[in-house]
């Protein structure tokens, strides 16, 4: 085990709900508000004040009952016959500023045709009633590690802190919510948008799997299982330059932080990667897509302090299920300068508003970060990373969709906008792969195990 481990633009106005959530110890201890004037998750039940975000009204199935694996998810969405309401583009986009993180809106001033399709909110997330059994049970049980941001206990699968009282208990909500045991990409595309002036794309294939070793159903004290977040298996089969590397990779909960090993074919050799985490670039991408940036954030959180702000409505990827269309043509959704308007769903949803500041003595190419998370589902919606000089240079933004096998909702595919490239990095998708990907409940088969992610294991595949 290795021992690795803006000024914000203030475009937006943050409403403070924490006298609601979490200023009150005495509040927020109350696991009765779950599940009666709170969701089983802890978001609010009621619709906001215009009725443009509805109440939540309950654990809703979200496709029309006859979705199976292999069929495209987008034409079994209960709602696909919704059109958008309105657009919002550069002409009209300081209208709806209060509405738009920094990132979104500087993107959509600076790249010339990018445009947000608007549509109805649909409050789709819901959760198992084991997993909100578990969660109501966190309150007052699950506890952070003493070093202040490693996850100690919970009761899982469940949200460890759904009234939550500081930044990093919101974030540790994003990581444990509940995907299943695992998800299988057998097919997926890494994709770098062209630098200005060229055609040429950076398109990486590869076979993705992720295991979750607390995801299985039932309930169990996190404190008895191995302190895994999660481990992950990468592929590459495409271009040329990464073809046949490989990587397993292991996130722990605790100070361990993760551990990386990378087979290189050239060499026929598996390599330690004590320092391929945090900020490092990824192998492949013109050091414009780092280790931390997958799921809209990844990785540990020792870098950071992580301040609660409130929350604020905000325009997010909802029910985006055109990051799933695996039988489309790349072509058609990967444009030069964006991802196409026709595959990005947004709606209003409300959001925790989470700040993230590097630590004194600590670095990080991007040392001012917002993330915004969804309060029906806790997954990252947004994250809006500054540069030294206070400047959006990165926005990212998770395809948030209704996860037919599991019941809830999850961001895997992600689209990083790098407003002062002109460029942008579209990962963990099916769109026009062939493939959908995979959510798994039941942990079978070699890959839902954690011996899968070893070193002499992965030699042993990568070698075959």
């Amino acid at each position: 085990m290795s021992d690795t481990r803006t000024r914000v633009l203030a475009r937006t106005s943050i409403g403070l709900l924490l006298a609601a959530f979490g200023a009150s110890g005495a509040v927020a201890a109350d696991a009765s508000r779950l599940g009666t004037e709170l969701t089983p998750s802890g978001a609010e039940k009621g619709a906001n004040k215009d009725g443009s975000i509805p109440a939540w009204a309950g654990n809703q199935p979200a496709s029309d009952g006859a979705w199976s694996y292999g069929k495209l998810r987008r034409e079994h969405f209960k709602h696909k016959a919704d059109k958008p309401l309105f657009s919002i583009d550069a002409s009209n986009a300081d209208k709806y500023a209060d509405k738009l993180s920094a990132g979104q809106l500087a993107t959509l001033k600076q790249v010339k045709g990018y445009r947000m399709d608007v549509y109805p909110t649909r409050r789709t997330c819901g959760m198992p009633d084991f997993v909100a059994e578990n969660t109501k049970k966190n309150v007052g049980t699950a506890a952070l590690a003493a070093d202040g941001w490693g996850l100690k206990e919970a009761v899982v699968p469940g949200i460890p802190f759904p009234l939550p009282e500081t930044g990093i208990q919101a974030m540790w909500n994003s990581k444990m919510r509940y995907r299943g045991v695992g998800m299988d990409y057998k097919n997926t595309v890494t994709t770098l948008s062209p630098r200005k002036g060229s055609t040429e794309w950076i398109r990486a294939g590869q076979e993705f799997t992720a295991f979750y070793p607390w995801g299985a159903k039932g309930s169990t004290q996190l404190s008895k299982l191995p302190p895994i977040e999660y481990n992950a298996y990468f592929g590459y089969n495409s271009p040329p330059a990464l073809a046949g590397q490989a990587l397993a990779i292991t996130y722990y909960l605790d100070t361990a932080g993760s551990e990386t090993f990378y087979y290189f074919p050239g060499q026929r050799r598996v390599r330690r990667m004590p320092t391929y985490s945090y900020d490092s670039p990824q192998i492949g991408f013109e050091n414009l897509y780092t280790l931390d940036e997958p799921f809209v954030f990844n990785g540990t959180f020792d870098r950071f302090d992580w301040k609660l702000v409130g929350k604020k409505e905000l325009y997010v990827l909802y029910n985006a299920l055109g990051a799933y269309d695996f039988s489309g043509k790349v072509d058609d959704i990967t444009k030069p300068d964006f991802v196409d308007p026709g595959h990005r769903r947004y709606e209003l949803h409300r959001v925790w508003v989470v700040e993230a500041t590097v630590k004194q003595g600590m670095r990080h190419t991007a040392p001012k970060r917002t993330f915004y998370l969804d309060e029906d589902s806790w997954n990252l919606t947004v994250a809006d990373d500054f540069d030294a000089q206070g400047k959006v240079f990165k926005v990212r933004e998770g395809f948030l969709i209704p996860v037919y096998e599991t019941g809830t909702c999850d961001t895997s595919a992600f689209v990083q906008n790098i407003v002062s490239e002109g460029r942008y990095v579209f990962d963990m998708h099916a769109a026009g792969t062939g493939k959908d990907v995979q959510y798994l409940t039941e942990p079978k088969g070699p890959r839902m195990t954690t011996n899968f992610y070893t070193a002499d294991n992965l030699r042993a595949v990568s070698e075959r």
